[in-house]
């Protein structure tokens, strides 16, 4: 979650006050931003609270709504529709503001809290979960918006940085604290608690929002009509990411023609809704969404085999797996908290390879400790510097993403870089699913301690491992062109 705009033409709609005040300003939480970047960072906190917690109490949930066969559509369910809403999201901001996106995703994101915290059988709870994916959407792109336009060039760094800080916290205390109130309260109070703590960010947040980046960019894009093309191609990009993620579940022969009907809506919409040049990394933009799926999706689909790892091959309790992490939020904000700082701007590009490599390194380490003699607290340390890198080049992403977004482009813009994030996530959790149980990875659970089938998770480690290699070529792709065929930062 991250942003930056090249030009400051939207200073024009503000009043001559908060301009005066942002020229004596250096600091998110200097007088004039203090309200806004408290509002904003608490949104992101607690959208970081539920994604961390809800793991925790999903499986009793599903067990006692008697859903355990639809387990995986509880996630699945929320990823699909938040690929709609961030479409929906940039469309909503460019013409009309963020402010509405961004009230609408809040609301949606409780509204589906609410629903899946009372849901009395299971199909009701993953509706609630897609109502809570939707709001989401909405949200992310619509806070992104936001900082590109309330936000001075030189401190949407720091901004970003917040955001990612503003994960740390729930990255550690989330899952025991999930646990601990699944335990003594029942598991409906992880969803049904967090609405009530929507009010105090928005009550902060939203006059902010409506003085300082209310309403479209100019009075033409408030009056244009939403692009319908751009809204079929989400709701096909929507129904293709649940079509893959269902065959996935599934490697009989029967499972590819869902998955082939889920690829064939798919691709088209990805060539309409990415920036064009982004599947062949061309200079500039693209490459800047590219490297944003590449990393998020070989990143995520290798931690997401991490815990199961600990559990099978090392006799680890899935508490211990998870805390094998939890020094990643840590890192991955100071990563974050390196890239916002002034000295390194010109050096932005090269700080990205830096990261793409330390996440090809982490992710390539961890099946080492498939071998017993190789210590398991070593997967931490190399995850640790992994995040880190990851801390870098997302945030960083953002950043350029806005430098090279025109005002009236941001929303859209913003939207497509949450997609490839999202959309290479599905994919390549699809993929590596695919790979570990064709090669056993589904008998795992009943393995001995001597480690049998660890070939199920090198097939899934080494290959993301190649698809962070891949990104770290991208990152000398960030550069763009002049007519004099010399590169300049962009």
């Amino acid at each position: 979650m991250d942003l930056t705009l090249a030009t400051m033409t939207t200073l024009g709609s503000r009043d001559a006050a908060v301009v005066d005040a942002e020229r004596d300003d250096d600091s998110v939480l200097s007088r004039s931003y203090r309200a806004l970047s408290v509002g904003i960072v608490s949104v992101v906190f607690l959208i970081a609270f539920e994604a961390t917690a809800v793991g925790t109490a999903m499986p009793v949930a599903a067990r006692e709504l008697d859903g355990v066969a639809l387990y995986a559509f509880a996630f699945s369910g929320y990823f699909t529709t938040s690929l709609f809403g961030m479409v929906l999201a940039g469309q909503w901001s460019d013409r009309r503001g963020p402010l509405a996106a961004l009230t609408w995703g809040i609301g949606a994101f409780a509204a589906g809290l609410v629903v899946a915290g009372t849901a009395q059988a299971m199909w009701v709870f993953i509706l609630g979960r897609a109502v809570q994916g939707f709001g989401g959407g909405l949200v992310i792109v619509a806070l992104y918006v936001v900082v590109g336009r309330a936000y001075p060039e030189r401190l949407r760094p720091a901004v970003l940085a917040a955001f990612a800080a503003g994960w740390v916290v729930p990255s550690i205390v989330g899952p025991l604290a999930s646990g601990a109130v699944t335990e003594r309260l029942g598991w409906r109070w992880v969803f049904l608690g967090i609405p009530v703590l929507v009010v105090f960010p928005l009550a902060l947040a939203l006059p902010q929002i409506r003085r300082r980046a209310a309403g479209p960019v100019d009075a033409q894009a408030g009056a244009a009509a939403f692009d319908r093309r751009r809204i079929r191609l989400a709701l096909a990009i929507s129904l293709g990411a649940g079509l893959l993620q269902y065959a996935a579940q599934d490697v009989r022969p029967l499972s590819l023609l869902p998955g082939l009907a889920g690829a064939a809506l798919i691709v088209p919409a990805v060539l309409g809704l990415l920036p064009r040049g982004t599947y062949r990394a061309a200079r500039g933009l693209p490459s800047v969404v590219l490297l944003r799926g590449l990393a998020a999706g070989s990143f995520i689909a290798a931690e997401s085999f991490v815990p199961l790892m600990l559990v099978t091959q090392r006799g680890l309790t899935p508490t211990l797996a998870g805390f094998s992490l939890a020094a990643g939020g840590g890192t991955w904000a100071l990563g974050s908290w390196v890239q916002s700082r002034p000295r390194f701007e010109r050096y932005r590009e090269r700080l990205m390879t830096c990261g793409m490599v330390l996440v090809a390194a982490a992710i390539a380490a961890a099946p080492s400790v498939l071998w017993h003699a190789v210590p398991v607290w070593t997967l931490a340390v190399a995850w640790g510097f992994g995040c880190f890198g990851m801390g870098l080049v997302i945030s960083s992403a953002s950043v350029l993403l806005l430098q090279l977004s025109a005002p009236e482009e941001a929303g859209a813009n913003s939207a497509s870089l949450q997609i490839s994030d999202a959309l290479s996530n599905v994919v390549l959790l699809a993929a590596a699913g695919a790979a570990f149980a064709t090669l056993g990875g589904g008998s795992t659970a009943t393995t001995t301690a001597d480690g049998t089938r660890p070939v199920a998770f090198a097939a899934v480690f080494l290959p993301m491992a190649g698809v962070a290699l891949v990104g770290a070529w991208v990152t000398r792709r960030l550069r763009t062109v002049t007519q004099s065929g010399t590169t300049v930062a962009p």
